[in-house]
């Protein structure tokens, strides 16, 4: 009885996280990109391709383990699937509630309540990706690691070699924190306890060395799916209005404006100033949290470094291994307020801001759509009702990525997705090559819309293949095709917007908009059906149509 007392308040607050996270869990759209190679992942057999599957992608093994683990015992329903996240989403709010109890109760109470109504965390605790788990291990690494400075045992330690190691395990830049943090943790303990540190950072090195032929290659692996935006400060302040406020803005790809949507300002704003105002009350005088806060900023450093030189694009959920020390540090500023009708008022202001928006807002984390997901084209291609024999012809993605909810077996399919394209621009480049001057080598075609090559390829693969009474159904996603003909053609002509322009717009753009016009010329327009980011358009072979 005494225990349950004890932890009442924490109880409470669990439960909120947990009602909170299931909101809206039961996605409609199916999964979307991101979570559907989670999932095409994670269902591999091990012994069967598993392996080459991990390298293939750009995050490290421990996640698909997971999944993989939940998806043997209970099934592959997107249900399942996103409970897996809202587990660890969940287990994430005590430890953040003792990582916090290393200063005092009231910080703990503020990290376990902060976490809960995390929108950021909401949102991942309902997305089949990493982020849940990685937000759980880097907060039991800040735990361990606090614990380790202030009590510093054997048990201490291994965990905290255990849990950096499985932030190595999960995330692929995740050496980038775990660097800092055990640099924080050697400046406090070298002097004091050399053995232990020195086997701390051995184990981690050794670790890291033993993955190392898989980070090579997941390094190495040439993949246009990471190159989708650009950097701009502006990025910097959404991380603080993602990880602080209840508006979220940069999970993809954010505007270059930070005042891009006027009328949530007060949501987006309000929140995110006080997170930052608590972060910097928490670093007065205090040695350690400025460390921690270090930890944090070099970690940010070296992202925007990597941004701003075209490694990876700057996106918030990339740094999530620092939102447990910003939770850490905002809440004990905040607890450090001496005067308590200013603590209070600043804890309802954020709360009540915080949990209206997730309740009432359209847009809130829970409520957010996936309009790209996977579902969504499937149930369009079935609502076309095409008949035995047809053609479907997948933009961007491959059959693979539709197979969880729709049967291709009595269709003809042709996929020109972004690992083939360059099969139908062009007949003597190689992927590679496209790789590294794709911008220069199809300058000409997006100009002037001219590539006898692809209409050649088109005509063989679509148009001589129809008999009369056949269909041809396209299935384009919008969010990566969105340049009209006239405006790539202006782009195209435009030096500084050529070079800002993803490759990969310019191409599926010109792809969507050739494909449509030759169609048209060729066949019957008969169904066009448009939902989320995703259009299917039927085209159908009339007897006075086609190529003869």
């Amino acid at each position: 009885m005494t225990i349950v007392k004890k932890y009442l308040g924490l109880s409470g607050i669990i439960i909120l996280g947990l009602i909170l996270r299931l909101i809206c869990i039961n996605k409609p759209d199916g999964l979307w990109n991101d979570e559907y190679v989670s999932y095409m992942i994670a269902a591999t057999p091990f012994f069967d391709g598993f392996v080459n599957a991990v390298k293939s992608q750009c995050h490290m093994p421990f996640y698909y383990l997971y999944l993989k683990f939940f998806m043997t015992i209970f099934g592959q329903s997107d249900l399942i699937l996103r409970l897996t996240s809202v587990l660890t989403g969940v287990l994430a709010i005590p430890v953040m509630y003792f990582t916090g109890l290393q200063k005092d109760k009231t910080t703990a109470y503020l990290c376990g309540g902060f976490t809960a109504i995390s929108s950021f965390l909401i949102y991942y605790s309902q997305e089949v990706r990493l982020y849940s788990v990685l937000f759980l291990f880097s907060a039991l690494a800040l735990l361990y690691t606090l614990k380790s400075i202030e009590n510093p045992v054997k048990k201490n330690f291994i965990y905290c070699a255990l849990f950096n190691f499985l932030i190595l395990f999960t995330h692929t830049i995740g050496f980038v924190y775990v660097f800092f943090n055990l640099i924080f943790l050697s400046i406090n303990l070298y002097t004091r306890f050399k053995t232990a540190i020195k086997c701390i950072w051995i184990s981690l090195i050794t670790g890291g060395i033993l993955l190392s032929p898989l980070v090579m290659k997941i390094f190495l692996t040439r993949s246009f799916s990471q190159w989708w935006g650009h950097f701009s400060l502006s990025k910097i302040g959404f991380l603080f209005t993602d990880y602080f406020s209840p508006v979220l803005t940069n999970l993809t790809n954010a505007p270059d404006n930070l005042f891009y949507m006027p009328k949530l300002a007060i949501y987006m704003f309000v929140p995110a100033l006080i997170g930052i105002f608590c972060i910097i009350k928490s670093l007065i005088k205090n040695k350690i949290n400025l460390q921690l806060f270090l930890t944090s900023f070099f970690t940010t450093l070296v992202l925007v470094a990597a941004s701003v030189s075209g490694k990876l694009v700057f996106i918030t959920k990339y740094s999530i291994e620092i939102y447990p020390v910003l939770i850490y540090l905002a809440c004990s500023g905040m607890a450090s307020i001496n005067k308590k009708g200013l603590r209070i008022t600043l804890i309802t202001v954020y709360c009540v801001l915080s949990l209206w928006y997730i309740v009432k807002a359209p847009y809130s984390a829970p409520k957010m759509r996936r309009p790209e997901g996977h579902k969504i084209a499937a149930d369009m291609l079935k609502n076309a009702e095409l008949k035995k024999d047809d053609i479907i012809l997948l933009q961007y993605y491959a059959q693979n990525r539709f197979d969880k909810y729709f049967d291709f077996n009595d269709y003809r399919v042709i996929s020109i997705n972004k690992g083939n394209f360059h099969n139908y621009l062009s007949k003597d480049k190689t992927y590679n090559e496209i790789f590294s001057d794709g911008k220069t080598i199809y300058k000409n075609t997006f100009s002037n819309y001219n590539n006898p090559y692809f209409e050649n390829k088109l005509k063989q693969e679509i148009f001589d293949r129809l008999k009369p009474g056949q269909s041809a159904a396209v299935v384009i996603l919008n969010s990566v095709s969105f340049i009209n003909p006239e405006a790539l053609i202006e782009v195209s002509n435009n030096e500084l917007q050529y070079e800002k322009q993803p490759l990969l717009f310019l191409v599926f753009s010109y792809i969507k908009n050739k494909t449509f016009f030759d169609m048209t010329k060729n066949l019957a327009l008969t169904r066009v059906e448009q939902k989320g980011s995703w259009t299917v358009i039927k085209f159908t072979k009339l007897n006075n149509t086609g190529h003869d």
